[in-house]
């Protein structure tokens, strides 16, 4: 299996190996033990696609029964005028057509001596921390995406079946839960927040009941992709009292109100900024992480200042950003204005300074401070951990010195005693 994108395209991967599991299939490590390959692929942005294309093209050559599925599925001539030999082509979720096309390709031989699958399935993540997917699609349609198209609308995952997949997980050993979907906000809307019983319980299928449902387990809860609604005002009280981590993954985009309704995406960014400076008042330790787009279509110096000026003020704690680039099939390419590939790089780098600073400066707050880290790697004399500011392989990490006894998956107690642009160094706490 190569899998590629975004956390959630990973859970699918987790989903089809689960499944190949059960069904007695082997998973071996490289191509050349491999009777076939099953390649889930990304097609959000140019890169994607060409890494994806790439991918696809590097199985053939390695092993040649390739099976092609995820979101660039959705564009299969494409991949048929690129790679006319693959077995063949699905789309995202499209669990039956892999299956059904790993059957033809290679039939399965059930073997009853298999070790038994454990019920949370099969992880492509560390043991320690799995993602958890609550919903398939999205309802929004900004202009520069085309999500809705691989992907389709909003489809909720009913509450009980998150609580017991997450329940199961941390029983599993899983110490943090990491909750992705294409607009965690959103979660329940298209089922009018229906009500299911978990732990002789009714609960709403709802973003706000969904974290108390998680807060009740022993682990650690950290949102991704959530849409600055009001209602996630409601996630404060949660996040102060410990019942989920203090961190939220809200993805902004740009800070021009009129580079926002190209974009199709809320535009009311001075209310934004209002809600971040309450949210700090009710949640001191609070981590905000986004993402933005530089270089959209009509993009100005002066709104591009704008854009620095909004971080300037935010003081973001982690922050993601790439230059705009046309999707297939996406409106903003009709759009006027398009800025060049230099000036888009210039931009790209001037913002990345600007938060680069900030960064650093919020980080240095911590130095002195005694925080609590999930250890990830473990060395001679040295370990890295997480705090709860950090989500695995998108942000910064603790570099923890005198490390002797840590172990990897644990939780561990250390004194920061110093600070990068976006890490931390620490020792371990008498």
């Amino acid at each position: 299996m190569v899998s590629l994108g975004c956390p959630k395209a990973l859970v699918d991967s987790e989903r089809i190996l689960t499944q190949l599991r059960v069904e007695g299939y082997e998973l071996v490590p490289s191509y050349t033990e491999a009777d076939a390959v099953v390649v889930n692929t990304c097609g959000f942005i140019d890169a994607a696609v060409q890494e994806s294309l790439d991918a696809i093209g590097e199985a053939l050559h390695e092993n040649g029964k390739v099976i092609v599925t995820g979101c660039l599925g959705k564009r299969s001539e494409l991949i048929r005028e690129s790679y006319p030999e693959v077995l063949a082509i699905s789309g995202p979720q499209d669990y039956a057509s892999v299956m059904e096309a790993v059957h033809q390709a290679l039939p399965p031989q059930r073997n009853p001596l298999l070790d038994i699958i454990p019920d949370t399935g099969i992880k492509l993540t560390p043991k320690h921390y799995a993602y958890l997917k609550i919903s398939e699609g999205c309802n929004h349609r900004c202009s520069f995406c085309i999500i809705p198209s691989m992907r389709g609308d909003l489809v909720s995952r009913p509450v009980d079946e998150v609580l017991v997949e997450a329940e199961k997980l941390v029983r599993g050993g899983v110490k943090e839960l990491l909750v992705v979907s294409q607009d965690t906000s959103a979660y329940g809307v298209d089922v009018r927040y229906a009500e299911r019983q978990w732990r002789d319980q009714a609960w709403r299928t709802r973003m706000t009941e969904l974290c108390k449902g998680l807060g009740e387990l022993d682990a650690w809860v950290r949102l991704h992709y959530v849409y600055p609604y009001p209602h996630v005002d409601e996630l404060m009280p949660l996040m102060a009292e410990g019942r989920i981590l203090p961190y939220l993954d809200m993805p902004l985009q740009h800070a021009s109100p009129r580079i926002l309704k190209l974009m199709k995406r809320p535009g009311d960014i001075d209310r934004t900024l209002e809600r971040i400076a309450k949210w700090r008042r009710e949640v001191p330790g609070l981590t905000l992480r986004s993402t933005f787009i530089v270089g959209f279509p009509g993009e100005t110096d002066a709104e591009f200042e704008e854009l620095l000026d909004f971080l300037r003020e935010a003081k973001l704690d982690r922050v993601g950003a790439f230059t705009y680039s046309p999707v297939d099939g996406a409106p903003a390419n009709d759009l006027p204005g398009a800025v060049s590939e230099e000036l888009k790089e210039d931009r790209l780098e001037r913002f990345m300074e600007v938060q680069a600073e900030i960064s650093a400066a919020r980080l240095r707050e911590k130095v002195g401070q005694t925080i609590r880290v999930l250890i990830d790697e473990v060395g001679p004399g040295h370990a890295v951990g997480r705090s709860s500011a950090d989500a695995p392989e998108i942000d910064g990490v603790v570099h923890i010195g005198q490390a002797d006894g840590l172990k990897v998956g644990s939780f561990a107690t250390v004194k920061v005693t110093g600070a990068d642009a976006h890490d931390l160094h620490a020792v371990v706490a008498d």
